[in-house]
């Protein structure tokens, strides 16, 4: 059976509410957004989200955010989303804050089979001993918090367990990729779209550009086709800025924006 969908609101045509989604990218960088948009316009609602961050208002995650469709978010990072904020200080929305590297690593050891697995991070903080609040009340008060997780010694030193990621879907999206579902990805692209794709027990990876197979060089192949179910060509990607910064000519940054010489970086 080929991979290949000719559109992407085919090949998220049978994601429905209540559906979990391991999620690739960061920030506004590498995220699948043609994927993102399909399921936006399906009207899909009550979903749970595994990825880094929400990214920007109108762009990617966003957008799901945006329209009510999101119910929780287990991320490391809330950023600059004000509608994210507000979501979550205000009950709406439900959020299960992980440190970077732990969230990779929970991701990564799903797609791989393993249940578990101790680290150090997060060991005398919060993270171990329970309380961060998961849901606020309307009234500002902690609806839902966090429990306390195992914490083990090995040689001396403590860690604590945490368990691994599994998500019905990955959403992912690569520069290059072929029929059979090997993808190469670009620059911050791979921080976390390898690791999703890992994750979900239906892949689904939208590429900017379709080849053969016998086209791409193994060497090169980041992803192996084993772990994508579903593959659409969407073309290049519009590449989008998370925030601006300018700068005067002197070099000298205010970052309002006035006055003449300015450049942006």
């Amino acid at each position: 059976m080929s991979k290949v969908f000719g559109t992407a609101s085919a090949a998220v045509a049978d994601i429905q509410d209540g559906t979990s989604l391991a999620v690739g990218g960061f920030g506004a960088c590498g995220i699948p957004d043609v994927l993102i948009k399909a399921i936006d316009a399906a009207g899909a609602t009550n979903l749970e989200v595994f990825t880094n961050n929400c990214g920007v208002e109108g762009v990617g995650l966003g957008i799901l955010l945006e329209g009510r469709r999101i119910r929780r978010v287990t991320a490391s990072y809330v950023g600059d989303n004000k509608e994210f904020a507000r979501q979550y200080l205000s009950g709406e929305l439900e959020v299960e804050l992980t440190p970077q590297g732990t969230l990779a690593e929970k991701l990564r050891a799903g797609g791989a089979g393993i249940p578990a697995f101790f680290t150090p991070a997060g060991v005398g903080t919060p993270i171990a001993g329970g309380g961060l609040p998961w849901r606020y009340r309307a009234d500002g008060s902690v609806a839902l918090a966090s429990p306390p997780k195992e914490v083990r010694e090995f040689a001396g030193r403590r860690y604590l367990l945490e368990e691994s990621i599994k998500a019905e879907y990955a959403l992912v999206h690569a520069l290059v990729g072929d029929t059979a579902g090997n993808l190469i990805f670009s620059k911050a692209a791979m921080n976390f779209n390898p690791v999703a794709a890992m994750a979900g027990e239906v892949c689904i990876a939208q590429v900017e550009r379709l080849v053969e197979p016998g086209q791409l060089d193994p060497h090169h192949v980041h992803l192996p086709g084993i772990f994508v179910d579903r593959i659409v060509q969407t073309g290049p990607q519009e590449k989008q800025i998370e925030k601006r910064t300018v700068t005067t000519a002197n070099g000298n940054g205010n970052g309002n924006g006035n006055g003449n010489g300015k450049r942006t970086t």
